[in-house]
């Protein structure tokens, strides 16, 4: 009987607490492997390791699923950091790109999430808005730490996310960086009402796409239901290499929608 798909998510690397500990801890907010559960897939966690070792790992998977959190060094995309522009994280910053690249290189299913959308952006040459209120003159897409809240967004005829999503729909939404210059091979697939970029996807991969909102939150979910079925696929780039596998709403505050949980 064929095994679920095997899904690589990948996290923080943070100082984090629980019981009497307080230690540096990979970690993940759940949402991400419940959302991947129950679309059907194994969740397995990709924590922060050397670039090298990022071909061996993906050669197990099918298919990625690059999660949200800090924001990407500027000097990735050549830019200088911005007053609002976190501090760098580049232990995941490289670990995130090589398991990027490895995934597109053997063409298996990748979904990128908020900052995992920006990292394949940046990984094809595109750049960053640093702090979006800059740019489209309000909060709206951020307007309270740490919690998610709603916006429109509207998917682009002929893109596959439209075909998944088509028309207008709420999602949820935590970030203060978008997508700028568009990368190589990427079109946009999905805006919100103020021109921002909210879904992107590759024409030169079987399934790449970035989204800006989180799906994990319960609402867009028809992405990680799509990552799944496309790693699942006939069609998906050669076996995983794991033995005895199958070869082939709440409310927490005013305008407040979503569970607190950051990006």
């Amino acid at each position: 009987m064929p095994q679920p798909p095997l899904i690589g998510l990948t996290t923080y690397l943070a100082q984090a607490q629980w019981g009497e500990w307080d230690l540096p801890a990979a970690v993940l907010p759940a949402a991400y492997a419940d959302c991947v559960r129950a679309a059907g897939g194994r969740a397995v966690l990709l924590p922060p390791d050397a670039p090298e070792a990022a071909a061996d790992v993906v050669e197990r998977l099918d298919a990625i699923l690059l999660a949200g959190g800090e924001d990407l060094d500027p000097a990735l995309y050549g830019a200088v950091p911005h007053p609002r522009t976190g501090p760098p994280v580049r232990e995941r910053d490289r670990w995130e790109r090589a398991v990027l690249a490895a995934g597109l290189a053997r063409d298996i299913p990748v979904l990128g999430v908020c900052r995992g959308m920006q990292l394949m952006n940046v990984h094809e040459g595109g750049t960053l808005i640093q702090h979006l209120p800059d740019r489209v003159g309000h909060d709206g897409h951020n307007p309270y730490r740490g919690h998610f809240c709603a916006h429109a967004v509207t998917t682009v005829p002929g893109t596959r996310i439209a075909a998944l999503m088509p028309g207008t729909h709420q999602v949820a939404t935590h970030h203060h960086q978008a997508v700028d210059r568009l990368g190589a091979g990427l079109v946009v697939a999905a805006r919100a009402a103020d021109r921002t970029v909210e879904a992107i996807e590759s024409t030169r991969h079987r399934f790449a796409v970035g989204v800006q909102w989180h799906p994990e939150m319960g609402v867009g979910t028809r992405v990680v239901q799509a990552l799944v079925a496309a790693a699942g696929s006939p069609g998906r780039a050669g076996p995983a290499r794991t033995a005895g596998r199958d070869t082939r709403t709440v409310r927490s505050a005013p305008g407040r929608i979503f569970p607190t949980q950051v990006s």
